[in-house]
């Protein structure tokens, strides 16, 4: 099932939701004040890449909408 990025206008909390394809223009409701006013990110997508050597390489994305580096909070939470 998909995750969804979200931020909310009122409080600025940014949270996700995991909802599948048919529910994503559902209302979602922010976690940390209950509000209905917020808005859905574009997610940034990692992806790797294997050699025939059996390498990895790393082909773009990671991070998060908030530093897109690994190195914040944010990210620190999601490890």
């Amino acid at each position: 099932m998909p995750t969804y990025e979200y931020v909310c206008s009122d409080c600025e909390t940014r949270f996700e939701v995991r909802r599948s394809i048919k529910q994503i223009d559902d209302p979602a409701t922010c976690p940390n004040c209950h509000s209905s006013h917020v808005t859905r990110q574009i997610s940034r997508v990692l992806a790797f890449s294997h050699s025939s050597d059996g390498g990895v390489s790393m082909l773009g994305g990671g991070g998060c909408a908030a530093c897109s580096s690994s190195a914040c909070s944010t990210c620190a939470s999601r490890n």
